[in-house]
């Protein structure tokens, strides 16, 4: 009777207040903790439980049978650090001058990165392994992260363990960043790799070459130019199919390799008990040509190069064992769905969409995105191109050569061994997707290759400003 009393004497006005504290506090203790994995140079397929014979991955297959695996995630660009880049600041590389390796972090977005987003937002935030943006080591109390491990897969596991181990008054949002299976590129330049070597493997114990091992008889000519020109990248021309039967085959071991390491921080999270409040995201920052059109390492806008792995598993294991068709570009995506997660407020100008409800609902029909755009420029090259991706089509525009407009039908050609801007039938698809990557440019002020010229054929710019201010 007491305590009724009480209450009958406390004015509505303050019950309502009270009501939002207890709303708010309890909207806060639902926030889930966040742990974001991911690998350097792994292409969507490279999973067992994507279905391919040629390597065992239980560790990822553990993640997506408990969770949701999209099957249409793109980096939102083929290079480690424009990729990180779009992760981490959610803005597409060239419209903030983060298109290349090596490119520092804007002033004007400092202050405006994920982890500095998702800390003020009332998370503990904790970086591990490979940063690239532009040192390889995340500055420790930087960018809101506390660096809980240097740059190296050796012991990287290890250290995210006790991390998950420990008692956290805050949900935490952790990324564990691997470097594999990225020593390819050593091995595709007779190197010692980084984390130890693979076994020299008989011939006949190594896959075959890729179904798409040809190049189309309409591929882009700069491509090979590329490759030409930068022998330290791509040192394959020379390559005869045994070689790179043997280069899929130690691609393959490495991703095995980096498998058993993520295979220690799913345990911690099973000891720790933590997937009833945790969101788990897995993907790469970009993919590997795999042999693929005679095509190694990163760059070109080949399928296996920009299609990645996004496994994302709920808390409680919600929707476990769902594959998602759904487009998403896991850079700037990434961005906003950890933001929404997070309960972050997005940032002014930032481009992602978030992909919570998508697989929140998990309903392959859900209408999420029509469109996503990749973007890139070579390693160590002048050289850009373009993404346009649909639900059906995927257009490919580089900035010169010949051939550089690239149009195939994603259901029966995945592979992309037939050109369909070479066939008359296809002109108003083409066209259509010409008009988008136009607006995107538009809507990004993405700068023109060319003084005064317009990248997409058959378009015109609309003033010289924007060729005035990038070129000074």
């Amino acid at each position: 009777m007491k305590v009724n009393n009480m209450v009958k004497q406390i004015p509505m006005k303050h019950l309502a207040f009270f009501s939002l504290l207890c709303s708010s506090a309890a909207s806060a203790a639902e926030r889930p903790n966040i742990i974001y994995i991911f690998t350097d140079q792994q292409t969507a397929s490279a999973m067992s439980c994507a279905g391919n014979p040629d390597l065992h991955t239980p560790n990822l297959d553990r993640l997506a049978a408990a969770g949701i695996m999209f099957n249409n995630a793109y980096c939102t660009a083929p290079l480690s650090g424009p990729s990180r880049g779009a992760m981490f600041t959610g803005h597409y590389p060239d419209a903030v001058g983060l298109s290349v390796n090596g490119s520092p972090m804007p002033d004007s977005l400092r202050t405006q990165t994920l982890g500095t987003l998702i800390k003020n937002a009332g998370y503990d935030c904790a970086y591990g392994g490979k940063w690239h943006l532009p040192l390889l080591d995340v500055p420790d109390k930087e960018y809101g992260f506390d660096n809980i491990y240097k740059h190296s897969d050796d012991g990287l596991a290890e250290a995210c363990a006790e991390y998950l181990s420990r008692k956290h008054k805050k949900p935490f949002f952790l990324v564990a960043s691997y470097d594999n299976p990225h020593n390819i590129c050593e091995y595709a330049r007779s190197q010692n790799f980084p984390y130890g070597n693979i076994d020299t493997p008989d011939i006949r114990d190594c896959p075959g070459v890729p179904a798409n091992f040809a190049k189309n008889p309409y591929d882009a000519d700069v491509i090979e130019s590329e490759r030409a020109n930068n022998y330290n990248v791509y040192p394959t021309a020379g390559f005869t199919p045994e070689d790179w039967r043997m280069y899929r085959y130690t691609y393959y071991r490495l991703v095995e390799k980096v498998d058993k390491e993520i295979g220690k921080i799913i345990d911690a999270i099973d000891k720790n008990d933590l997937w009833k409040n945790t969101v788990v995201i897995f993907s790469s920052d970009h993919g590997d040509g795999i042999g693929a059109h005679h095509w190694n390492q990163k760059s070109a806008l080949y399928e296996e190069v920009i299609n990645i792995p996004l496994i994302v598993t709920l808390p409680g294991k919600k929707n476990a064992g769902k594959v998602l068709p759904q487009l998403i570009s896991n850079g700037i995506d990434f961005f906003a769905s950890v933001c929404d997660w997070a309960g972050a407020k997005m940032p002014e100008g930032a481009a992602g969409k978030s992909f919570r409800k998508i697989v929140e609902e998990g309903n392959p029909q859900a209408l999420h995105q029509e469109y996503i755009i990749t973007e890139t420029r070579f390693d160590g090259s002048k050289t850009r191109g373009w993404v346009v991706r649909s639900e059906r089509y995927k257009y490919v525009l580089y900035d010169k050569g010949r051939h550089r407009e690239q149009l195939f039908d994603m259901q029966n050609d995945r592979g992309e061994m037939r050109n369909l801007v070479m066939e008359n039938a296809y002109n108003q698809e083409l066209q259509r997707l010409r008009d988008v990557l136009e607006k995107w440019m538009n809507a990004y002020d993405i700068r023109p290759s060319r003084p005064k010229l317009h990248d997409v054929p058959g378009k015109k710019l609309k003033s010289t400003t924007r060729y005035q201010t990038a070129y000074k």
